[in-house]
């Protein structure tokens, strides 16, 4: 695995309510080393549909911090490692709908390079997109179930994750589920190799991204 710290971080809410929850894990080596999550007190309205997806209504979130108070947690995880996320336009939304940009940061995808972006992201839907096209669904579940990691996730939950926040829709457990996505990645015979660089050029959403980039071999 990777010497850069890796930040695999999740959001449940919606643009209408803005972060009721966020969760994230720091994988450094392969290992899980730094958690936290918290519910957020909402922008504006969680509709039916969004407590009926992540189980958070007005009244329990409404007692808690804004998301807005947790500046300086975010600001520091930008600088200190890699972002991650399953589907990361949605985090990368999320952040910049909250805070245009962080302070001038490493681009972890542009060794010696900095940005002032939440950018870029590594996203473990594109990757697996790019790396299994032949499967037909590529949701975050499905993978967990597909390479057969429900296990490993629900044991890692237990650990760390709320005693009523353990199942997908709650933000760290969907963020446990992906840093395990992306873990599982080096343990591939044909990607071992792969480096972090290259991760970033699969995560890119389309082929003009990817190619913006530049194109790397890793083997």
């Amino acid at each position: 695995m990777f010497d850069t710290p890796i930040h695999v971080i999740d959001f449940e809410g919606s643009r209408q309510s803005g972060v009721v929850e966020y969760g994230y894990v720091t994988l450094e080596n392969g290992e899980i080393v730094d958690s936290h999550t918290r519910i957020c007190a909402p922008a504006g309205t969680i509709t039916d549909f969004d407590r009926g997806q992540h189980g958070i209504s007005e009244d329990r979130a409404s007692c808690e911090a804004i998301f807005e108070a947790d500046w300086s947690l975010f600001a520091r995880l930008r600088q200190s490692g890699a972002f991650c996320a399953h589907n990361a336009s949605v985090e990368d939304g999320f952040l910049r709908a909250v805070w245009p940009c962080p302070r001038t940061s490493p681009d972890f995808a542009e060794p010696g390079q900095t940005t002032a972006t939440w950018a870029p992201w590594l996203d473990t839907l594109h990757i697996y997109r790019r790396v299994y096209p032949q499967l037909e669904n590529h949701k975050l579940q499905a993978l967990i179930e597909i390479f057969d990691l429900q296990a490993t996730l629900d044991v890692q939950a237990v650990t760390i994750c709320p005693a009523e926040r353990r199942h997908y829709h709650c933000a760290l457990y969907d963020a446990i589920a992906s840093a395990l996505l992306l873990r599982r990645l080096t343990e591939e015979p044909t990607l071992k190799d792969a480096s972090l660089r290259w991760l970033f050029l699969q995560s890119a959403a389309s082929d003009t991204a990817r190619d913006a980039m530049g194109q790397q071999e890793f083997l």
